[in-house]
Parts: structure tokens; sequence; C-alpha cells
């Protein structure tokens, strides 16, 4: 399906030719039909050569803007209508003003009543104004909703028109402006939008307002459909939605997706605007606060929570003034705070560049996925699921050795940094120590980045009083007493058997790392088998130390363990 919506001065024609083109009323209301004007937006749908094409037709009266707003924010063509006996008129500039600033690009130019008067004049005015505009250029055609003159022509410049459009991406994140809720008898609630991109099917559960609602049912071109995609214009029927909790202006998301934005940076089509408008973006339309940053870069505070994203186009607009201020483009709905002397100036310096590396310069670091729904396209260096400042990312791995140095310092006995340590000291994401570790030429064992330092001074000197003891009676383990007074516990002998000085028999029982291999070749003198005693006698030891010494050995397959407990040298 494409979707078009008509744009121009009242009274020019619009609904006439949305019915001549669809034989459908697209003006809903009775109040409409008896004033003879569009008051709320109309929807319509016929059947071209290239498919099915529905229109949004929008009001043309100065005090029914805002609802033609709604109606054309969503949708990316347009049908701009000119009367020929009228010409160009005060809502024909400000329909323009709007399509403009939304960026539409695509679109048709059609000048009615065509038997009243000459089009010519109303046709070469009209393509003065679009001109330098986002339309400039787009094809244009004369018709009579009277006589039916050019209708054949209007409807193939449609259909060339609506296959011009992009594809959509069925994939896409689901954001369905509503653009007018009811109830159903029997059914609930049943809301309508455009749906630009993805696909809603029945059974879906969709975010409106912060909560998750179900699908109930779903209609398009006014018939139930299983699965609808965009552009379509669509009818969703909620579950458990009362018809007071949505209205114009919400939209259903595709949960999880869309950030909900209070704060924006965007880039502005006109240098200089008020300090309060409204921001019309979608079908939602909600006050403002400007904040100029330079470079017609601005920083927008909305009344309420928007679903919005990098590239998002949308509308300020002076409620007092009645006229469009300016055309807004989306530049980056997660924006830094401006808390410096200097630090709006210095944001739209940022704002003229690559917003994402920038976004990313702010961050430092961010997941692949926050910067899709933000907007963003990748950037930065990818580590994982995360994204990276390279200037960031080169500094944590400058800093990772030097904080693992600092740790070296403050825990002199201790087996090595542990990784969510270095992740706090470094201020990263856990998942990421590892790669930070691996850049920075570190290791990662068990969950800790080893230290290899030298045994602190004190440690140092008692170790070495072991080591000479051991030196003269190699079997004969210092004792408790031995070890207290020369201050070795348990976390000073750890650090001595992790640096190699010594090596762990039992737990207090310590010897020189060379024991178990010299133990062996004194047991391989004994006859054999031998038993524990004879091991112990020949080793000159105690059984404290014998005991735990032959486990040792069986461990290191040095001597192996007989049913009746005596041993053998491998």
């Amino acid at each position: 399906m494409r979707v078009i919506a008509t744009a121009g001065h009242v009274d020019h024609g619009k609904s006439t030719l949305i019915r001549l083109l669809t034989g459908m009323e697209p003006d809903r209301w009775a109040e409409e039909r008896r004033r003879g004007l569009t008051i709320d937006l109309g929807f319509a749908w016929t059947t071209l050569p290239g498919g099915p094409v529905a229109f949004v037709d929008v009001p043309g009266h100065e005090r029914f803007t805002t609802n033609m707003l709604a109606g054309v924010g969503p949708v990316p063509a347009a049908m701009l209508v000119v009367a020929a006996d009228e010409g160009w008129m005060p809502q024909s500039a400000e329909h323009l003003a709007a399509l403009d600033g939304l960026g539409v690009r695509h679109g048709l130019l059609v000048v009615t009543r065509a038997d009243l008067a000459d089009p010519g004049p109303a046709l070469v005015e009209a393509r003065g104004h679009l001109a330098g505009t986002s339309l400039h250029g787009v094809r244009s055609v004369a018709v009579s909703g009277r006589t039916g003159e050019g209708l054949d022509g209007l409807r193939a410049a449609l259909d060339e028109v609506a296959r011009a459009l992009p594809e959509p991406d069925p994939a896409a994140d689901v954001r369905l402006w509503v653009d007018r809720s009811f109830t159903v008898r029997g059914a609930g609630t049943v809301v309508t939008g455009t749906l630009g991109a993805g696909t809603v099917s029945v059974g879906d559960e969709l975010e409106l307002g912060g909560r998750r609602v179900p699908v109930r049912g779903l209609q398009s071109l006014g018939e139930p459909v299983e699965r609808v995609g965009g552009v379509a214009r669509v009818a969703v029927n909620l579950r458990g939605v009362e018809r007071d909790q949505v209205g114009r202006g919400d939209a259903l998301l595709t949960p999880g997706a869309w950030p909900a934005v209070r704060e924006l940076d965007v880039r502005l089509s006109a240098p200089e605007v008020p300090a309060r408008l409204v921001l019309h973006v979608g079908s939602a339309a909600v006050p403002a606060h400007v904040r100029p940053l330079g470079a017609g870069t601005a920083r927008l505070v909305l009344a309420r929570p928007l679903p919005l994203r990098a590239g998002d186009r949308g509308l300020l607009r002076d409620p007092g003034l009645h006229r469009i201020a300016a055309g807004v483009v989306v530049l980056d709905v997660r924006p830094p705070a401006l808390d410096r002397r200097g630090a709006a100036r210095l944001r739209g310096l940022d704002l003229t560049g690559d917003v994402a590396a920038s976004h990313l310069r702010h961050r430092g670091l961010v997941t692949a996925r926050e910067l899709r729904s933000l907007g963003f396209d990748d950037a930065g260096v990818p580590v994982g699921e995360w994204r990276a400042d390279p200037d960031h990312w080169a500094e944590l791995v400058r800093r990772a050795p030097e904080a693992v140095a600092a740790w070296r310092a403050e825990q002199p006995l201790a087996a090595g940094m542990p990784a969510d340590v270095l992740a706090r000291r470094l201020d990263v994401p856990a998942e990421l120590v590892a790669a930070v570790v691996d850049q920075a030429g570190l290791r990662l064992v068990d969950g800790r980045v080893p230290t290899t330092a030298a045994l602190p001074a004190p440690v140092e000197r008692a170790v070495a009083a072991v080591e000479a003891d051991l030196a003269r009676s190699p079997f004969a383990a210092p004792d408790a007493n031995r070890l207290a007074g020369l201050g070795l516990g348990p976390r000073e002998l750890a650090a001595a058997v992790r640096v190699g000085r010594l090596v762990r028999v039992a737990d207090g029982v310590v010897l020189a790392p060379d024991a178990p291999r010299r133990a062996a070749a004194v047991l391989a003198d004994l006859p054999a088998p031998f038993t524990a005693g004879q091991a112990k006698a020949a080793l000159g030891t105690t059984r404290r130390v014998a005991l735990p010494l032959l486990e040792l050995l069986d461990s290191l397959g040095l001597t192996r363990r007989l049913p009746d407990d005596t041993r053998v040298v491998r």
C-alpha cells in the first residue's frame, strides 16, 4: 500500500478529488459535510495499476491546521491542491511550509477547477512557490472535478508517485502514531494511524504509554487482516485499553525499542525562532522550549516525552502567529547536559559534524542496540555488543595497567586483581574487562589479572629465613610457632607459593619448590614397596610433613600408592 496526504487551501477541491478517485466520502462528520469543509482527518482508498493507495484528506482551514499537521506528519507523499480560479492562498503557503519542513520530496501538484478558469496562471504561480522547497520539480496536472476532465491523467500521475516511493523495512521497529481513537461496540477501543514501517500482527504486544497492550484485531482498507506491514493505513483494536487512555499524538511502539524523549538536539530550517513553540511530529503536538545552540541548531525541552530517534523530522509552529516557525531534524535524543559556561556554544559546534561520533565522545561506551534505538548508524570501536569512542577506548587500555599496578601496591599479597574490581576502577561494564585486559597486554586467569610483583620487604625477609631453614633440613617444614615468629600467616605463605618461592604441602606446611623431586630421589633408594613410616624415617621428617608430602608425590605422579597403603616410586 502507498499513502498520500492531501494539502492545500480550504475549499480548493481536495475532498472532491478524493471522492472522484475513490468513490468514498472522506468528510466523516456530519458537521464537515454540512459546512462543506474538512474539519478533521478523512481517509479513503482506491486501487491504481501499481497497487492500493490510501489518502489522508487533511483540513485546509487555518483554524484546523493542527489537524492537518497530524495527518501530514507520518505520510511520505502529498498531493498539493490549488484552485485555478483562486490561485495560491494563505493555507497553500502554510501547507507547503509544513511539507517542506517535514522533508516530503514525493508528491504531485494538482490545479483544480480547470473548467472555471485557465489553469496555466495558477500552475505557474504554484511552481514559483514550490521552487526551493523539497517539492520542487514535482509533476503537475490540471483537473476539473465537475466535468471529470484530467482525472485519468491524475490517476496515472498518482500511480507514478506511488511507485516511486521508497520501500519500507518490514522488520523495522513499529511506531504507529495515533490520529484517531474510538470505541466499537463489542470490540472495545480502536485506534487508527499510518504505519510507516515495520509489521503488526494480531496477538502482538505493543507499548502504549509505558505499558504493554495486546493487539486484538487489525483492519486495513476496511478489511480485517491478521498481519499488516508499512506503509499502510491501519486500524488497531486494542485489548484492555479504555477510550480515554489513548488519543491523537500517542504512539503504539515495539516494546523497549523507542526512547521516551523530553530533551533533544535538533537542526532548524530557520536561523532564529521564538523560545516557546509547539513541536509537531507524527500526529503529536507538544509545547516546546527552544534554546539556541548556534549554527542552526537548538536544544528542545518538551512538555511531555515523545518516542523519537535521530533522523526524525518535525515542525515548530507558533500558535500565536499561526505560522510554521521552522522545520526540524532530530540530531540527538540523549544529549549531554549544558551545565557549564559556554557549553551551549560547544554543543552547537559538536552538532555540525558527525553526531553519532559526538554522542559517543560524550558517553564513552554505548551498546550497539542503544545506538540503533537512538537512530544512529553503527559507529565507534566495536567491542562485542558495545561501541566505544576511539579516544575513550585508547584511554581505558592505557589506564588498565596503571589500575592493576595501583591494586598491586594496595594488596601486595593478593593473588591478582579481581575483574570486577578492575571494572569499577575503570568504570566499564564487567563484560568489557576481558577485552580491555587483552588490548592492554595483560592476562585474565580465573577472573583475576595475575600480579607478579616481588614480595613486600618484611615477607621477603621471612621467606628467606624459611629458605635457609630448608636448605639445612629440606623436609623439616617450619612449624606453626616458627612461622608465626617470622610473621608468615596464610596470606603471606600463599603469596610466597604464588611467586614460586615455596611449595604448599598442606595447610601450614611449606617446603622448598624442589622438595617433591628431591623426596622422590630419596625414596627411590628404599626397597620397594615402602611404608609411610619408612618414608618418614628416610626423609628425616615428622608424620605432620611425611603424610601430606606422600599424597603430593602421588598427585604429581612421582609415586604410586598400592592397595595395602605401601608405595613405589614410578
